[in-house]
């Protein structure tokens, strides 16, 4: 990729890396041995529910069984490397377990937020998939619920602990970018005829099943928007009724945004990004699985100089952050990253990109 000025590996490596040494290093080797938080899951049947293996290899936890009632669903699941060996449990069981502290809430989109409700009610700490539901009265009172208790609910954005993601919230609190006027998200790739067809049935089609982790990214930068315009229509030749090619556009008083999410790019995957464009310089992260920066300033930064160059990021693997911060809060060592009001902005938010009224 070009750039303005030559890059001094040795700059934005140390600034990058220094930056997120906490991050790039394994949960194992930033904490000492200690109790283990008892988990368990309820649900197979998201499309995420395979990041049960984090939590297995994590020291931070101990897995004790999952609930799935679907018997085809969880005949599927049995031999998968997630699930094999686990203790299979009805969600009473599961719940009325000694010692339990947190669920994961895997099920399919349209049973999230009562499994999540139910899991509160009884005293846990939740991570619920995303998205969270259709519902979104569901979800504040979820929240307030779980406030009441002091008890955490963890959505599962995939993109919140990503160092590149990390790195720029460090700019923006540093003030570096200015202030921001415009955000760019993309969150696409090609889903087969069968695939489509379950995903068909929300309105908002790919914005609520992919959009949604990008505008969790959005809303952290900007916050809740003004006005959401929704712009969605079906572009594949296949008479699913997918809104397949997805764009929404936030606006703010003093910036606006694009968000917009297909089922039919190409290797799509290469092209998710975010770019953050501020009076004082602009962030670019592409893609968003292996995560690579490219970074212009208006003048030299701790590290960083005037000009564009490329940062060079630690190694992503989705969710192992996520349950290390988890394991943190439950252990109440730090209150959460993305407390209730970010997470029903969210959900506000992404409704409305759905055009739906929340």
């Amino acid at each position: 990729m070009a750039h303005s000025n030559s890059t001094r590996p040795g700059v934005t490596r140390r600034t990058a890396v220094g930056a997120l040494a906490a991050i790039a290093t394994p949960a194992a080797a930033r904490q000492p041995a200690r109790p283990r938080i008892k988990v368990g899951q309820i649900g197979v049947g998201h499309a995420h529910a395979t990041k049960l293996a984090v939590y297995r290899d994590s020291p931070d936890y101990e897995v004790v069984g999952v609930v799935e009632p679907d018997d085809e669903l969880r005949r599927r699941a049995a031999d998968q490397p997630a699930f094999r060996g686990l203790r299979w449990l009805t969600r009473d069981q599961l719940l009325d377990t000694p010692g339990l502290q947190a669920v994961l809430v895997e099920t399919r989109v349209r049973d999230l937020l009562d499994n999540a409700e139910a899991c509160v009610a009884a005293g846990k700490h939740v991570h619920v998939d995303k998205p969270a539901g259709e519902s979104l009265p569901q979800l504040r009172r979820i929240l307030d619920a779980a406030a009441a208790k002091n008890l955490m609910v963890q959505m599962g954005y995939m993109y919140r602990y990503n160092p590149g993601v990390v790195l720029l919230r460090e700019f923006l609190r540093k003030g570096w970018l200015g202030d921001v006027f415009e955000v760019h998200a993309v969150m696409s790739k090609v889903v087969d005829p069968a695939a489509r067809r379950p995903l068909a049935a929300f309105r908002g089609g790919m914005m609520f099943e992919l959009g949604c982790h990008v505008l969790d990214l959005v809303v952290g930068v900007l916050g809740k928007p003004a006005a959401v315009a929704a712009f969605h229509t079906h572009s594949a030749p296949l008479a699913d009724g997918l809104l397949d090619n997805t764009l929404a556009v936030l606006t703010y008083p003093r910036a606006t945004a694009t968000v917009r999410s297909t089922a039919l790019e190409v290797e799509g995957g290469g092209r998710r990004h975010l770019v953050v464009c501020g009076t004082e310089g602009t962030f670019h992260l592409q893609p968003l699985d292996t995560p690579a920066a490219r970074v212009a300033l208006s003048r030299d930064r701790d590290g960083y100089r005037k000009g564009t160059q490329e940062v060079r990021l630690p190694r992503y693997v989705r969710y192992v952050d996520d349950a290390a911060d988890m394991a943190r809060v439950v252990r109440g060592e730090k209150p959460t990253d993305f407390p209730p009001a970010h997470d029903l902005a969210v959900q506000e938010t992404l409704l409305r990109a759905c055009g739906v009224a929340p």
